[in-house]
């Protein structure tokens, strides 16, 4: 590339010193012009500093045999719900893992499924049996482990750690008191009992070092229990010991000021991302991917604030955080009672008020629209509602008016494409999504199916379309409904799998 870069400026600067001598006639400038053209593919800017992060080509897929991803257009990834990696913050999705996995599958230009299991063995078994193709958790590079998948380049480093409970009255205790109740050399768990995650490499670690202590420390492993889990059970005094990564563990101690976490029990080990054993053709990508990833500000923005300047985990003790009690906002209660009128999950409503107002009751649109709801002036007239309407009342407003709109479309009977009719209805106007409906029926598509009427209300914006004879209300953009209907359904798939029913 400097070769091209450098015979470019001397051929530029060696006719620019002899023009006048040349006595260049039109005709040549003409040729002049020509060679220029033929330089423009060698001179333009190629190289990986380019693009912030270069984007897979078509052979990129084609040599790393992701075509049947590319295909499907989505990846599938398994990550863990804890209060980094991956949870639920005043209604939206949120967390380390979640921010790697969006900025990887925007790389690859396919949507992203996530899917949480927070059992380390189903995790790996789902993994072998091809029911997902990354597992994006914090795994600790093993030898033992890289017997049974591929790791990618690690993208964090930590150590394990012992959490143990401070003694009850530490608040009146002086350091050195504080001290002397604690372990410190790894000797003294000879005859203690410490429990882990089930599949997890505390399991192992500890084995390990029950040998080289010369004792026995009985090591528990639970199934049902995570590490954040069994850091809460060693707070609340129901265990005593546990051992965790550090990084956790430190942002885990913010909400348990209790625990102490200074002892360690392993050295410093990578952590990484891990696919199928066989699969190196993704290997290849996500590797070539982190590896400029790494070197960005996303990446190290989003690691410092999820593990060195964690705000969330304060308010992990509040209602509107999925990790507390899998609330996602103070009218939960209400949602939860209004939701059964339209024989709804009550987390899809939920995620249908996140998009209106982010659970601001004094929201306030610029077209009119007001409360939780989002209700326009006419329609809020019409379902009994004013500005000063509790937020109880606008939510039951809205969802009266919702409740008229399912059963407008009584004729769709797969409730999923229903429930995209709805969402549609209440952003754009019933009027237009029944103007696209008579078009698919005239051009000989389903009316009932929302792929199809999706098409057909995109074209109502076009004049052969809005002003053909069966449409009644117009044009029409539809880019904003279509994307509400995307967002409020991708938010619904991350509360039901962070927030119980």
């Amino acid at each position: 590339m400097n070769w091209w870069h450098n015979t470019y400026s001397r051929f530029v600067t060696w006719l620019a010193n002899h023009m006048r001598t040349l006595q260049f006639t039109l005709k040549h400038k003409s040729y002049f012009l020509l060679i220029l053209l033929l330089f423009i593919p060698f001179i333009l800017p190629h190289d990986s500093n380019y693009h912030h992060i270069p984007k897979p080509t078509d052979s990129d897929f084609y040599t790393y045999s992701l075509k049947d991803i590319k295909s499907r257009g989505i990846i599938t990834a398994i990550t863990n719900y804890n209060s980094t990696n991956y949870f639920i913050f005043k209604g939206e999705p949120m967390g380390f893992q979640y921010e790697m996995l969006q900025s990887f599958a925007s790389y690859l230009g396919v949507k992203l499924d996530i899917k949480v299991v927070n059992d380390l063995g189903d995790a790996f078994g789902k993994l072998e049996t091809a029911k997902c193709d990354i597992l994006a958790i914090n795994l600790t590079v093993t030898k033992e482990r890289s017997t049974e998948v591929s790791f990618t380049e690690p993208f964090s480093q930590t150590r394990q750690i012992l959490v143990q409970r401070k003694p009850d009255n530490w608040t009146e205790m002086s350091e050195p008191e504080i001290e002397s109740s604690l372990i410190r050399n790894q000797v003294n768990l000879a005859g203690k009992t410490v429990y882990v995650e089930k599949k997890s490499v505390y399991a192992r670690r500890l084995r390990t070092l029950s040998d080289e202590i010369g004792g026995t420390i009985n090591v528990v492993e639970l199934p049902s229990y995570d590490t954040e889990q069994l850091i809460n059970l060693v707070a609340s005094g129901e265990i005593d010991y546990t051992v965790s990564d550090e990084n956790t563990a430190e942002v885990n101690r913010i909400f348990n000021p209790n625990i102490d976490i200074l002892t360690p029990v392993s050295f410093s080990q990578n952590l990484a991302w891990a696919v199928k054993k066989d699969n190196t053709g993704l290997l290849t990508i996500i590797n070539k991917w982190l590896r400029e990833y790494k070197n960005t500000e996303s990446f190290h923005y989003a690691y410092n604030k999820y593990f060195k300047y964690n705000k969330y985990t304060f308010q992990a003790q509040k209602e509107f955080h999925s990790k507390h009690e899998g609330k996602i906002s103070i009218f939960d209660n209400v949602i939860r009672r209004e939701s059964d009128k339209l024989k709804w999950d009550w987390r899809l409503l939920a995620s249908l008020i996140y998009q209106e107002s982010h659970f601001i009751p004094r929201a306030r649109g610029d077209d009119g629209a007001y409360g939780l709801m989002q209700l326009m002036p006419g329609t809020a007239k019409k379902m009994g509602l004013s500005k000063s309407s509790t937020p109880e009342d606008n939510i039951r407003a809205g969802v009266n008016y919702l409740k008229k709109l399912v059963d407008g479309y009584s004729d769709v009977k797969d409730i999923s494409e229903k429930t995209k009719y709805v969402l549609a209805a209440y952003n754009a106007g019933p009027g237009h999504i029944e103007d696209a409906r008579k078009l698919a029926k005239e051009y000989g598509k389903n009316p009932s199916s929302w792929a199809d009427v999706a098409e057909y209300l995109k074209n109502i914006s076009k004049p052969e379309f809005y002003n053909d004879p069966v449409v009644k209300f117009g044009y029409y953009n539809a880019n904003h409904a279509l994307e509400f209907v995307k967002e409020v359904l991708e938010r619904y798939k991350h509360y039901q799998e962070t927030v119980k029913d």
